[in-house]
């Protein structure tokens, strides 16, 4: 189990990025959240194995149809068993 921070920026809000990261996490069997932030940006945290966080991260890189990303910040960070997946 592994576990990811990432921050999301470029036009990334207002675009269904919250949603549809939540259906790509819960489609991989991905636990943990994601939000959007006052500067922005979006981000998210998920806990899984390194195959599910992999399709995860490929994910936020390119995001829904009508955003545009423009940089991915990863984070590692100690897992903490979460479980489901929220949009905060």
């Amino acid at each position: 189990m592994l576990r990811r921070r990432v921050i999301v920026k470029g036009r990334v809000q207002g675009v269904w990025f919250r949603g549809a990261t939540q259906a790509e996490a819960r489609a991989s069997g991905v636990a943990g959240w994601v939000r959007n932030r006052p500067d922005g940006s979006v981000e998210a945290v998920f806990e899984g194995s390194p195959e599910q966080l992999s399709r995860l991260l490929a994910f936020c890189r390119r995001g829904p149809p009508a955003a545009r990303v423009e940089a991915v910040e990863e984070l590692e960070e100690a897992p903490e068993g979460l479980v489901g997946f929220a949009i905060r």
